[in-house]
């Protein structure tokens, strides 16, 4: 089963996240993708997947994401792979 928790900046989905992960043995968290750059501490494939604005266009493109968003001038979204 696939859930993607949604919402905006400060809604919970890192808390839901995180609390799902500690209750059940079969939860994980995949990063999405987003076309802003990485923040101190932020890791490739880790919180996210940094890719640029051009990179995140040619992805919404060819149908590759379930769900994006654009916010404050940069794209987030959840990856179909």
């Amino acid at each position: 089963m696939l859930v993607i928790l949604s919402g905006v900046s400060g809604a919970g989905k890192d808390t839901i996240t995180k609390e799902l992960i500690k209750r059940m043995d079969n939860v994980i968290s995949l990063p999405s993708y987003t076309s802003r750059n990485p923040r101190p501490g932020e890791e490739e494939g880790v919180q996210y997947h940094f890719i640029t604005k051009q990179e995140f266009e040619k992805r919404i493109a060819n149908n590759e994401f379930y769900e994006y968003d654009l916010h404050h001038e940069n794209y987030y979204g959840t990856s179909r792979k």
